[in-house]
Parts: structure tokens; sequence; C-alpha cells
């Protein structure tokens, strides 16, 4: 078969040389063992020497670790490895997605609000910087997905916004930084999430944009990409319907597939329409998007025989290379297909250089003291003011708002006590320490189910008693605060990102008490909060809780410098009641 070797790799002769010589050495098991990318965790070298000889993968993504460790575990897979290896970072919001102690520029959405593409090109530069650093010579970003639907729980920060064009624009700059460093980039999940209101991790995923419409707005976000030169574009687990019955119009509803196992999607559509001639990778292959729509031994051979290059993760490797294997022998997938994958993969290879050599570039990259002050000086352009409607509330006067109540919303997860720094300050702990300078009295509430948690059985029927039969006297409210300020931090990868109030029978976690009191709530992650407590006068999105982040916020609180951030999306939800 004939390879185009021409744009997005824009190949020399040399190259090409490499990409059939290797080709014409390898055997069938090498070849199929090209189409998968493994996650590598910390192990001993001679266990890392052990699997690559068995494995022999054609890329990888590494559990997150100290920068020296990181490097040291890819050099070990690097050195016993036969074929050189793709190496990716998930770098969404900057280094930190290549190691502990990256620097997190911020999540696309955050950069999105500074209303300046020159912050995107730094998210770029920053993330290829230090992923760079550690050894890998790919990232798996930008995100390309348009928020059009407030619902949708998995790309809430994770997008530059609801404005196809600017979305272009941002992940155009990002694209260029990677470029600048000889660092390849997969952009990501076509053909584009934001549309449906449930996340592929769990459940399946649609686009369900006409034609007409997702030509002018994802589609343009990939054609520029296309354009620019992208050299890999990751397929998401999201079906599209208007496109599976332009091209098969006899099909039934059951049978549409999501994209990384439609030929129609990827072949007619991205690769025909779009004229994508780079490398395809599925998104991961454990979520359920994927999972729950055939058998395994059915998904892995199909992944590629519709025309994805790569696939992402083994569920085992003996199964899954097996069940590739098993297509070949039954004529399913052809060697011609494998091949075809096969010089792609080692299309993209060749293209970053590494026939040659790695690139190793300075650990001292990561962590820059530019590169934080990038951080710092986006927060502090993106915090929005997205509602103001409380009189001479801002900027806070310590005379007038002296007493401060603080409450604070957590989503609970079993598993942030074993990711976090137990011993770091909380959000909102930065933040009445920074009143408290100012010489604001703060009281942090503990929220009630964390008093029932503390409390005796005695003690949770009276705090029960008190919430449901005897109410507090509102003038006891009021004489004891004059402020009160409500934070939630409600992180992404959930089924919702809304605010669980616990209690509906007045109490003051809910913020009921607007026309008594002064209120501020501040969403500190999630943009949409608003939709919930649309009666509170003043709303605030900062788009992360990093210490910088809440330092900034108080910054602005008290009129020390202006609001400047323009939300990207629609954080009044489409509704009027929130703009009241």
């Amino acid at each position: 078969m004939k390879m185009n070797y021409n744009k997005p790799f824009n190949l020399d002769s040399t190259a090409i040389a490499f990409i059939e010589k290797t080709l014409e050495n390898m055997s069938l098991d090498e070849k199929i063992k090209q189409l998968f990318i493994d996650m590598a965790a910390p192990v001993r070298e001679e266990i890392v020497e052990k699997i690559v000889k068995t494995e022999q993968m054609g890329g990888l993504r590494y559990m997150n670790q100290e920068p020296s460790k990181v490097k040291e575990l890819l050099n070990l897979y690097k050195k016993y490895s036969k074929i050189p290896l793709i190496v990716a970072a998930n770098t969404e919001a900057g280094g930190n997605g290549a190691c502990v102690g990256g620097t997190e520029i911020g999540q696309e959405l955050k950069i999105a609000a500074t209303n300046d593409k020159k912050y995107a090109y730094q998210l770029g530069y920053v993330s290829a910087l230090e992923a760079k650093a550690v050894g890998c010579n790919t990232v798996f970003a930008p995100i390309v997905d348009i928020h059009y639907n407030w619902h949708n729980p998995i790309i809430a920060t994770r997008t530059f916004g609801n404005d196809a064009n600017k979305v272009a624009e941002y992940s155009l700059e990002y694209l260029k930084a990677c470029h600048e460093l000889n660092i390849a980039s997969v952009c990501k999940h076509f053909p584009g999430d934001g549309r449906d209101e449930r996340d592929q991790h769990l459940a399946n995923s649609i686009n369900d944009c006409s034609i007409e419409e997702w030509d002018k707005t994802y589609g343009y976000v990939y054609k520029t990409l296309i354009d620019a030169g992208v050299e890999g574009i990751m397929v998401g687990h999201i079906c599209i319907p208007s496109y599976e019955k332009y091209y098969n119009p006899n099909i039934k509803d059951d049978a549409y597939m999501p994209a990384t196992l439609s030929e129609t999607i990827i072949q007619k559509l991205l690769r025909g329409k779009l004229g994508f001639n780079g490398l395809v990778i599925t998104d991961a292959s454990h979520m359920v998007g994927l999972t729950s729509r055939m058998a395994r031994k059915d998904i892995v051979p199909t992944a590629i025989k519709v025309g994805c290059d790569m696939f992402l993760f083994y569920n085992d490797f003996e199964e899954d290379f097996n069940y590739v294997k098993d297509a070949i022998n039954s004529g399913y997938l052809t060697i011609e297909r494998i091949d075809e994958a096969v010089r792609r993969i080692l299309a993209f290879k060749a293209h970053l250089g590494l026939y040659e050599k790695y690139d190793d570039i300075s650990l001292n990259n990561i962590g820059l003291e530019e590169s934080k002050n990038m951080a710092i000086e986006i927060a502090h352009k993106a915090i929005t003011l997205v509602k103001n409607k409380e009189k001479d509330i801002l900027p806070l006067n310590k005379d007038k708002y002296h007493k401060i109540l603080l409450l604070h919303h957590d989503i609970s997860n079993p598993f942030n006590s074993y990711i976090t720094n137990k011993n770091s300050k909380k959000y909102y702990e930065i933040v009445a320490d920074e009143l408290k300078k100012e010489g604001f009295e703060v009281e942090i509430y503990t929220p009630v189910l964390e008093q029932l948690k503390k409390a005796s059985d005695e003690e949770v029927r009276n705090i029960m008693n008190k919430l449901y039969t005897s109410k507090s006297a509102i003038k006891q409210m009021k004489d004891k605060y004059d402020l009160i300020i409500h934070l939630a931090n409600v992180p992404g990868n959930g089924v919702v990102q809304r605010i669980d109030f616990a209690l509906t029978k007045g109490a003051i976690d809910i913020p009921w008490y607007v026309y008594e009191l002064p209120v501020i709530f501040v969403s500190v992650n999630y943009p949409f909060h608003l939709f919930d407590v649309p009666q509170v006068k003043t709303y605030i999105n900062c788009y992360d809780a990093k210490e910088y982040t809440m330092k900034a916020l108080v910054t602005k609180l008290l009129g020390k410098e202006s609001f400047c951030g323009i939300s990207p999306v629609d954080a009044f939800c489409g509704c009027e009641d929130t703009k009241w």
C-alpha cells in the first residue's frame, strides 16, 4: 500500500526509508504490539525490561510521580525498546499533567476567561516544556470540545468555552507552542463532547448536532487544527447520529456506534471530508461509552478495523493482543490494515525525529519561576464577577462587614484523602486567613453533616430538632454576622457537578437569607452553580481552588484590583431568574 507521508508528518526520504525498513523487518506479532499504548507504573528495572521484551508497545502514558522518577522510568522503557516509543502526557492544564510538581497554568476555561489568546499559547508552552523535561514527546491536548450543554459534567472547565471560533483560535495557540518545542499534539475528543449531559467514562454519549451545525462548530475547529498540522486526534466514545444517517440512510437506531467503533465517522468524516492524514488514537479503552457497546474480543479489533491506528490502554495485554491476532486469522482484520496503522504510527515517530534520538532537556525546566508567575497572572485575569446586584457590597469594607461567616461546599470523594496533601491549607482556610490579615473577623462554619459525624446521639437529636423545629431568630443571625460568604468546590469527573445541599429545612448551609444578610457566593471550580442558588445577588467564578487563585479572589473582593474575567460560557445557565 502506498502511504501519504505528507501533512502532517512532512517526511523526507531518510525518514520514509526508516519506516519502510522498520516495517519490513517486523514480525506480525511486533506489528500488533505497536497498535497499543500502555499505562506505565513505577517498577524496578528488571520488570521494565521484561514488560518491554514481552509487549514492545507502540506508546506509553504513565502515572504521575516526582519528575526524577518519571524521567528514570521513561528512560528505562526507552532503553529496552527496540522501536522508538510515543511517550505522552495529559497536559490539559499545564505541566502538572506531566509530573508531580509541574506547573498548573489553569484549565482551559480559566484560560479562556482571560479573553486573551496569548495565555493559551503560554498554556501550551509550559505544558510542552515540562512534559519534554521528563521525557515525553507527545501531549494529549488541547481539548477542543465545545461547552454547549451546561449539564455536561466532564468538560465543565476542560474547554475553551461555548464559542467555536474562540475554541479554534485558542487551540491553535496551544498547538503553535507545542510545535515550537517539537512536541506532538493529539487533540480530543472527536467528534466532540459538550452536547450530551452524560460522561462517556460512565455511559453512552451522543453529539446531537445536525450536519450543518456540526460543520460550523466542531467541524470548523477540527479542520482548523488539521490545516495547522496537528499530528494526532483522539477519538471519543461519542456517537453522532446526523452523520451516521447521512452516510448510511438505512441505518437502524440501535446500530449507532461510538466514533471509536464507526468506520463511517473515522473514514468518511475524519479522513475523508476533513482530510486528516495523521494518527488516530482511541480514548481510554475502559470507558463505559465503549465497553458497553460490544464484547471486548470484538471491541479491540473493530477499533483498528474501522480506522483507529492505536488503542489506548490494555485491559489485559495477552487477551487484547490475542483478540487482534484472532481477528487477523479469521479474516476480520487484514494485514493491509495492520500495515497501514503501523506505517502511520512509525510516521508519527519519524516526524518527531525519534528514529535518530530522543530529545533530552533538563528537569530544571519544571516549575520555573516565570511559569509559576504566569499561572498567578492568569488567575488575576480570569476571575469573573458574573453577577453583582447586592447594593454596595463590593469592595468589602471591614467596618461595614467586619464579622464574616465563611461556608464551604465540597463533594466528598474517598480517594481525595489519598491523592491530596493532608498538611496543605484548604482553599477556604486560605480565604479566611487573607481576610483576617485585612482586619476582618472570620468564622469558618462546620457543615451540618460534619457536625453530625462528630456528635453523640444526644447531640445529633439536638441538632436535628433545632433544624426542623425550633428555628433561631433572624435577629440572632444578624447580630452575629455582617456578611456570609459561600465557597463551593465541586470537582469534575462526576455524574453531576451540582451542590448536594443535604438539608432543606432552613439550615444556614443554603443561602435562603439573602434578604436578611448580604451574601457572596463564589464557585472555585464548576462555573454553573448559579442555577442552584439563583437568589444570590453577588456571584463569582474562579475556575480553580489553587492558593494563588484564592489570594487573587480576596484581592478583588477588597477592591485592590478590578474583576476583569469574561465568562466563556453562559454562567446564567440559560435561565432568566438567575439574572434577577
